[in-house]
């Protein structure tokens, strides 16, 4: 689920953090140029592992920035096909279940990936619906932030270059907010021992 990538990079600290001790300032700037961030193909940055060299900083000419060329590595977020995770359950709809961890929100479980025998009622959970699986006469629910066990069935990337803006026209609605996560991965609940931990405990 987590993996170390090696990177090269330059980084350029600005004058105002000469003041702080040279590790500081480069991993300050690593921090917020990578973290929380996703690169396809690779992953989603969660954090600067260690730092396993650093030039001395040259000082830029006119901006008075010290370039310093460095080599990191970063934890990244990127689980393997057939991986068995952990999240929660976030958002329902009828079309599948979306699911969540403590700092990525983009699993989604489509709706033939779940249990044989599961129903989406459109009146549960205050009326945004809920997804129930029935069970030799026996209904087990999905609910809300329960935490479940999916199975990694593959991960889909969108390019989140930007686009050109739009011509602004009498007939023009709002936007659209459809927009791809830049990263996200398809999951599966339907083998044995997936699904919530309450059913199987």
């Amino acid at each position: 689920m987590f993996h170390l990538v090696k990177i090269t990079d330059l980084v350029q600290i600005k004058p105002i953090d000469f003041g702080k001790p040279s590790y500081d300032a480069i991993e300050d700037n690593i921090h917020e140029k990578y973290s929380n961030k996703v690169q396809q193909n690779i992953g989603l940055y969660i954090c600067l592992w260690d730092i396993l060299f650093a030039t001395e900083g040259l000082i830029g000419e006119g901006d008075g920035m010290a370039n310093v060329n460095v080599e990191f590595r970063m934890v990244v977020f990127r689980p393997y096909k057939d991986e068995i995770i952990i999240a929660r359950i976030g958002k329902q709809t009828a079309q599948g279940i979306q699911l969540r961890t403590d700092f990525f929100e983009d699993i989604w479980v489509p709706d033939y990936e779940l249990p044989d025998g599961s129903e989406f009622l459109p009146n549960e959970n205050d009326g945004q619906g809920l997804w129930v699986w029935e069970e030799d006469e026996t209904k087990l629910y999905f609910d809300m932030n329960e935490i479940v066990r999916l199975r990694v069935l593959f991960e889909e990337w969108n390019d989140q270059a930007p686009t050109k803006p739009r011509e602004e026209s009498a007939d023009v609605v709002a936007p659209t907010t459809d927009v791809k996560p830049p990263y996200r991965i398809i999951g599966s609940m339907k083998e044995p021992g997936l699904g919530c931990f309450l059913w199987w405990d």
